[in-house]
């Protein structure tokens, strides 16, 4: 027998490859020179500087919201799919289907909101 299998059985932890252990003053975690350190937050403040500021939106009315919601779930005016609210309202029209009068001026008055201009599937493709 050989004296290593004498000695103990093996692990399956004799597999991997030993790791050193961290000495007593350096926590996991921490960067080694404080000077590391502030280049890192520096980059970040940079990088936050020169990021240029989305337009903030106004808040759109929860009853509203929900108007539109209730038309992109009502099928009888087709798909809504890949393309905008009024694009899909301008179908219907086209159509013949009278699509609700009140949707097509809230589109129109709430044009640059995303959250109005798009239906819940907008980013689905046909």
């Amino acid at each position: 027998m050989s004296r290593r299998a004498m000695e103990q059985p093996r692990r399956i932890t004799d597999s991997f490859p030993r790791r050193r252990r961290r000495g007593p003053g350096r926590p996991p975690g921490r960067l080694k020179d404080k000077k590391d350190k502030d280049k890192v937050q520096v980059k970040v403040k940079v990088q936050v500087r020169d990021c240029p500021s989305a337009p903030s939106q106004p808040p759109v009315d929860p009853a509203l919201l929900e108007m539109l919601r209730r038309f992109d779930l009502s099928w009888e005016y087709g798909p809504c799919t890949g393309i905008t609210r009024l694009q899909r309202w301008e179908r219907a029209q086209e159509l013949g289907l009278s699509p609700p009068g009140p949707i097509r001026d809230a589109l129109l008055e709430h044009r640059d909101n995303p959250d109005v201009t798009y239906s819940l599937w907008h980013e689905y493709e046909l």
